[in-house]
């Protein structure tokens, strides 16, 4: 999988996740039909959400965004349906072209975060079990939490 297929494939599911959401708030708050969708729409966006930007930040370092791009594309996530313009404005610029650089036998890491990277591009089984595993318990923590609580 390279940079523009990870990034395009969970950029679509971010927006597919918001447009769920999007439309169990219309038929709780407008039509008044059920509430009955927003857990189900919630959670998964919210994990889908998390997922987001931990791709996003792993593109940024094999690509070599600059940190206003890279700010740009994290904050598509929260503005609802704009990760899928946002990554046809980064084709547009041939800003996912290329593979993984720092991929087995390519580019030699320099720095923490690259050689994170690194590690991750060598061993994908055992870092798709960690990613999923934190961004579940960062879900987890966050569905403890609960909601915010509107102020009185």
């Amino acid at each position: 999988m390279t940079p523009r297929t990870l990034f395009r494939i969970v950029a679509i599911a971010e927006a597919v996740t918001w447009a769920l959401l999007l439309t169990a708030m219309f038929l709780k708050y407008v039509t008044r039909t059920t509430d009955a969708l927003i857990p189900v729409a919630g959670g998964l966006h919210g994990f889908v959400f998390l997922a987001f930007l931990v791709s996003t930040t792993f593109v940024w370092v094999n690509q070599r965004w600059t940190l206003r791009t890279a700010l740009l594309g994290l904050v598509s996530a929260v503005v609802p349906l704009a990760t899928v313009p946002y990554d046809r404005w980064l084709e547009r610029r041939g800003m996912l072209d290329g593979g993984w650089r720092l991929a087995p036998g390519r580019e030699k890491p320099a720095g923490n975060v690259e050689k994170l990277q690194a590690w991750v591009l060598r061993n994908p089984l055992v870092a798709a079990f960690v990613a999923i595993a934190g961004v579940s318990v960062v879900f987890a923590a966050l569905l403890i939490i609960g909601p915010p609580v509107p102020s009185s």
